[in-house]
């Protein structure tokens, strides 16, 4: 039975899927929510959440992915994990206005390999985090560059955060398009996916979970950690929108309009909101009634 609800978790989170990200489920877990879950539970202590994206044609960060980095972060703090938000200089003062004030945000610098590497081995020895996760980050293509769906290089403006996954054996990634952190997992797959990106990042993650936006792959997360912890951790939707509002006039922008739009991938609060909406039926419908 609550394998059953993993797998509607899923469907939930594909719902909608305009770019094709949903082909990829077939090379994935059968449970990849559930099996992301566990890995979070079997890790507690400290939590490493890293999120931001930068649209190149708004000079702007993007609004998907923050809140649902803060959905995943207030819901591991509320059963007893501590939390650090790790961005670059786009998204670190959005994150700073948002998150819990007991949260840390920490700005990891723009800067060359070398400088990079020595930064995220220094995160790692001072808070020697039980898990990372990614969620709407840009990663690594096979050539070193890091470049959005329509394959431009924004590169200049992504701090190479990858390196932090590559030294860590607890990671998780989260992404709709294949360009992001944890995609290297598929990278032989994705560019066969029409709509996907072609040049696909090459950072692996321990877990990979995929959904049509990346902030409903948070909330799925968040979901399944519910289920197994027996009572719901998933923000309200009407929070979630308040925090959106927030981000946009922070500066966020749409990640497909690039406009300063009250949207997330195109998506109205209406639409976007339904899928949080119906992970919380799922939640309190089924889950609580196993817990029961």
């Amino acid at each position: 039975m609550l394998q059953e609800i993993f797998l509607s978790i899923e469907d939930i989170i594909l719902d909608y899927d305009s770019r094709g990200i949903s082909y990829l489920r077939e090379y994935l877990p059968r449970d990849f929510c559930s099996q992301a879950a566990k890995l979070v539970l079997d890790n507690p202590g400290l939590a490493i959440i890293v999120t931001g994206f930068y649209i190149s044609s708004a000079d702007a960060p993007e609004t998907d992915g923050p809140p649902g980095a803060i959905a995943i972060g207030n819901a591991l703090e509320s059963i007893g994990y501590d939390v650090v938000y790790l961005s670059d200089r786009y998204t670190v003062p959005l994150l700073e206005a948002s998150v819990d004030s007991k949260s840390k945000v920490i700005d990891f610098p723009i800067t060359d390999i070398e400088h990079s590497k020595t930064f995220a081995e220094k995160l790692l020895l001072d808070f020697n985090p039980a898990v990372i996760i990614s969620i709407e980050r840009c990663g690594q293509s096979a050539d070193g560059v890091y470049r959005n769906m329509r394959n431009v290089d924004i590169s200049p403006h992504t701090a190479s955060l990858d390196y932090l996954f590559s030294n860590h054996t607890c990671t998780i990634g989260i992404g709709d398009g294949g360009n992001e952190i944890g995609m290297g997992n598929l990278y032989s797959v994705i560019p066969s996916i029409p709509n996907l990106v072609q040049f696909p990042s090459v950072t692996n993650t321990t877990s990979l979970l995929i959904s049509s936006v990346s902030d409903w792959g948070g909330y799925g997360l968040v979901a399944a950690i519910s289920m197994v912890k027996g009572y719901n951790l998933l923000p309200s939707p009407d929070d979630q929108q308040k925090l959106i509002m927030k981000l946009v006039d922070l500066g966020a922008v749409d990640g497909v309009s690039a406009t300063a739009s009250y949207t997330v991938d195109g998506f109205s609060m209406e639409q976007y909101c339904q899928t949080l909406e119906k992970l919380h039926e799922l939640v309190l419908d089924e889950g609580m009634m196993i817990s029961n």
